[in-house]
């Protein structure tokens, strides 16, 4: 994945994928429209909708360009930035050193954490140590595969979208998910049968953008500051936690 991600930066720098965003009045923002609260698409209207866009729309504004959202696979997210399909993500990406030797982030703009989803009758996992050995199921490239990944002897059961990895523990494919707090509320919303433990990691959301585009990196920090401070963004995360 490593060689990959560089392989592309280099292709992209050399077609000479450009940096004229602001002079094209509309930001191409890449997200995965699977993971409620934050990003989804209305089944009938196919509106996407959530805290994310919400908020994308919100900091675009501000910039004075019109935002388009560009629907994509997680594990095509990064890979699309970097080949110029879109200017930036936003789709609940946790802010890793992993990802900063691809992309730039913003300042971070929501405060997460992984958590363990379980059948509601569940008793015998509490923690991480309860999943040694264990079968776990998240969704790829995740920070929720990465932390189950780090965990001796589980195997982990990897899904391109958020409510398969739910639905394997509620079908009782496997004993749990990690996942992120915010999905897990709206999934035990949905479902009476499945619960979710105390957190187990503490990360930063931020909107992905390509190295070296340090204009729209600025306009989008001064735009998110500014909703920050106007108490717009505080008004937007109330109508979705």
């Amino acid at each position: 994945m490593k060689k990959t991600l560089i392989v592309l930066l280099g292709l992209m720098l050399a077609l000479g994928v450009g940096f004229n965003v602001l002079a094209s009045g509309v930001l191409k923002v890449g997200t995965s429209a699977d993971f409620p609260p934050f990003e989804y698409q209305d089944e009938k209207t196919g509106e996407y909708l959530g805290f994310d866009v919400d908020l994308i729309k919100a900091v675009g504004e501000k910039m004075g360009m019109e935002v388009e959202i560009v629907n994509t696979a997680w594990d095509g997210l990064i890979p699309g930035l970097l080949t110029g399909n879109f200017d930036c993500i936003i789709s609940a990406m946790t802010i890793t050193e992993e990802r900063q030797k691809a992309v730039d982030f913003s300042d971070e703009y929501f405060d997460a954490s992984q958590v363990i989803v379980t059948k509601i009758d569940n008793d015998d996992i509490l923690g991480v140590d309860d999943l040694e050995g264990k079968e776990i199921s998240v969704q790829i490239g995740t920070t929720g595969d990465f932390e189950a990944s780090e965990i001796e002897g589980a195997v982990v059961k990897r899904f391109n979208l958020a409510p398969d990895a739910i639905q394997e523990v509620r079908n009782g494919s496997v004993p749990a998910c990690i996942i992120d707090l915010a999905v897990a509320e709206e999934m035990v919303k949905a479902y009476n049968d499945i619960k979710f433990g105390e957190p187990i990691t503490v990360e930063t959301y931020g909107i992905a953008i390509r190295k070296g585009n340090t204009e729209l990196l600025g306009k989008v920090n001064k735009a998110l500051g500014e909703l920050k401070e106007s108490g717009e963004y505080d008004e937007i995360h109330g109508e979705w936690f």
